[in-house]
């Protein structure tokens, strides 16, 4: 049986500029990876490319043993392919309800499911996307990607810029996410112990290759392998 998401020797980036150099990762079904490393070495960019958003000049991207390259990015959606960006793009004119309605696919995930999900967002059901908080926004671009009910759900520093307890939320309610349904999740996350700590294996790149892969556990055990691949301080210190 095929892994759900399979990257093999993939080298993309934008227009003439490589990002991405031999690129090789794969994902089980129900799994989860923290996608590590320090800014611009490429995160971003490989799950813009799992999207279909970048341009692949070698390697294969295959989904549910598909490959994936002659599928447009709306297809990729409609296969089962979550995205949540770093920046969020919800639609500002449209109401939180509206945000889900226009989303929606059949499935699990129901607009009601996933206010339950985060309450927040359902006290604001009728305020605008430019009406609501960072943490909102961020909130509600979960819920819209959740709604479309995927198997696979891309998620690009969905704590950036957020208060601890909106944090603690979006971590609550993805930790909820992963007991309660069988969504397989890549996390870009610049808090290296937060994805660790929520992940269960770990691919670390560096300049667009892959620099170092394994068990969260690991990783999170050895703080100056860590250090050294993604060049953060012991904070103890």
């Amino acid at each position: 049986m095929p892994e759900l998401l399979e990257i093999d020797r993939v080298t993309a980036g934008y227009a003439g500029n490589v990002v991405l150099e031999q690129v090789s990762l794969s994902l089980p079904a129900t799994s989860s990876i923290a996608l590590l490393g320090r800014n611009g070495v490429g995160k971003t960019t490989l799950l813009a490319t799992v999207m279909g958003l970048t341009r692949i000049q070698s390697g294969t991207v295959t989904f549910e043993g598909t490959d994936l390259a002659t599928v447009e990015t709306h297809e990729r959606a409609e296969r089962g392919i979550g995205y949540v960006p770093q920046e969020r793009e919800i639609f500002p004119s449209l109401t939180v309800y509206e945000n889900l309605k226009v989303a929606i696919r059949p499935g699990d995930w129901t607009i009601d499911r996933v206010f339950a999900l985060f309450p927040p967002i359902a006290a604001r059901r009728g305020n605008y996307g430019n009406q609501l908080s960072g943490g909102e926004q961020q909130m509600l671009a979960v819920a819209r990607a959740l709604v479309c009910n995927p198997k696979l759900l891309l998620l690009d520093e969905p704590f950036e810029g957020l208060a601890p307890v909106i944090v603690d939320q979006l971590v609550d309610g993805l930790d909820r996410i992963r007991r309660e349904t069988a969504l397989a999740m890549i996390l870009v996350e610049h808090h290296a112990e937060l994805a660790l700590e929520f992940a269960e294996h770990a691919v670390v790149l560096d300049r667009g290759q892959v620099a170092w892969r394994g068990s969260c556990a690991e990783l999170r055990g050895d703080p100056e392998k860590l250090a050294t691949l993604i060049g953060i301080e012991d904070e103890t210190r």
